[in-house]
């Protein structure tokens, strides 16, 4: 695996009536998040909030590409949510719990991504979809991690289409491109030649 920076996901599935929901594509979504997978796992490490709709996936890419899931990912877990983690979160040593901020959740999602986006250092990250926690990362990671390349995909729609237009420097035609594996490869500057770190026989 490359010894470059790592690379951040920040997806979510918006909520009714919350921020993002009404233009949210769910099939455009998870086609972005599988070809997202399909570009970084392997190449780059691949790190997220430890959000449950996303973590099968990311799973199940593993085992279908034969990459060692435990070497390729690391997911992060504030100790507010101990009681709600997702068994498949836990089901490998590559997680990292962050104490809570004592009854207060968005103190302690601030804590957990502030540790997150500090841990290492980011080459890029990819938005997908999401309503305010997805904002909530893309300016966490802007303050702390600046170096990194911000790409919102626009086409699945919720924030992430808010997001792409504050970014401004993207190229225009992907607001309504769908061809998500290309764009990725060209803006995550990885080769579709580029060798996977592979699971041992």
């Amino acid at each position: 695996m490359s010894d470059r920076g790592a690379i951040f996901l920040s997806a979510s599935v918006p909520q009714p009536d919350r921020r993002g929901f009404e233009s949210f594509d769910p099939v455009l979504a998870c086609s972005a998040i599988h070809a997202f997978v399909e570009v970084v796992l392997g190449r780059r490490l691949l790190v997220w909030g430890g959000q449950p709709a996303i973590t099968p996936i990311i799973w199940e890419a593993a085992r279908r590409l034969d990459v060692p899931y435990e070497r390729s990912v690391l997911l992060y877990q504030s100790a507010f949510f101990r009681d709600r983690y997702p068994e498949a979160n836990l089901r490998f040593d590559n997680w990292e719990e962050v104490p809570a901020v004592e009854g207060d959740m968005h103190a302690s999602l601030a804590r957990m991504r502030a540790r997150m986006f500090s841990d290492r250092p980011f080459e890029a990250a990819v938005f997908i979809g999401g309503m305010e926690g997805v904002i909530d990362e893309f300016d966490a990671l802007r303050k702390d991690a600046p170096g990194a390349r911000l790409i919102p995909l626009p086409a699945p729609g919720g924030v992430s289409r808010e997001l792409f237009e504050r970014v401004g420097s993207l190229p225009s035609e992907m607001r309504t491109r769908t061809d998500f594996t290309y764009w990725l490869y060209r803006l995550l500057e990885i080769a579709p030649s580029e060798p996977r770190v592979m699971a041992d026989l």
